[in-house]
Formats: structure tokens, sequence, C-alpha cells
């Protein structure tokens, strides 16, 4: 990519759908985010792995919430590719990562999806429990400061 005839490091995807991004929520809130644990961090593959039937649970869950919000199925990737590809994940999230180093702030997809699915009349247990973990790790970080 080029601006004002400058290299920008940087590669744009353009895809049909505006939904297409909302196939990563899924991934963020099975594995990324749940990298936060109480004490302290895990790699995604374990925050995926460790239990396959409760990450495949959250997966679905934001999935179907993306297809209310109006995305597509053919643009969300499937459980199966995502546990696969997460085997290969042995560090902890960038999320995790940042929490861990003494960030106060992160970017929040739990939060969101956890709003959004409130307000869509069809709240998640393991997504509440996620996003309450995340809020204490920073909440913990702000205080320590």
């Amino acid at each position: 990519m080029r601006l004002d005839g400058l290299d920008v490091p940087v590669k744009l995807k353009v895809f049909d759908s505006l939904f297409v991004p909302l196939a990563k929520w899924s991934m963020l809130l099975t594995g990324n985010y749940r990298c936060i644990t109480p004490n302290g961090m895990q790699s995604i593959r374990d925050a995926v792995h460790s239990d396959l039937d409760h990450s495949r649970a959250i997966y679905e869950h934001v999935d179907a919430i993306a297809r209310r919000l109006g995305a597509d199925p053919q643009d969300q990737v499937p459980f199966e590719k995502y546990a696969k590809a997460a085997e290969s994940l042995l560090n902890p999230s960038s999320a995790a990562r940042a929490v861990a180093n003494g960030a106060p702030f992160i970017e929040r997809v739990d939060l969101l999806v956890k709003l959004i699915s409130h307000q869509l009349g069809a709240p998640n247990a393991q997504i509440d429990e996620t996003v309450q973990t995340v809020d204490r790790k920073l909440e913990e970080k702000i205080v320590v400061s």
C-alpha cells in the first residue's frame, strides 16, 4: 500500500461483507481473553484446549450473536479450524501480556460482546465470567498504581 507516495506497512483486505471482522469475536472470546486467569496468564492453546467442549460453547454462542447482528455464516471460521490453529499458539495473548505487564486499560471486545449479548436477551454465563476476571485483573492494576 502506498499513501502520498510513501510505503505504508499495512495490508488492507477488502471484503464484500461488513461483518467479516465479527468472525474474530469468537476467537477473541474463546482464546485471547481466556488467557487472563485469576492466577495469571495461560497460553491461547491452553485456554482453548483445556476444555474443548467449554471452548466450543463459547465460540458457537459468539458466532450466533454475530449472525443475529447480520453476519453471514460463510464469513465465519468454523470452530474446528480455529481449535486446530490454536494448538500452535503457545504464548498468552497480547491482552493477557498487557495485563500482566501492568496495563490499566486494554481493548475490551469481551465486554462489548457481553453487553451486546445481554441487549439481545442472550446472556452467556461463561462470557460473563471471563469479563469479570478481566475486570478484576485490570482493577488490581489500577489499585496498585
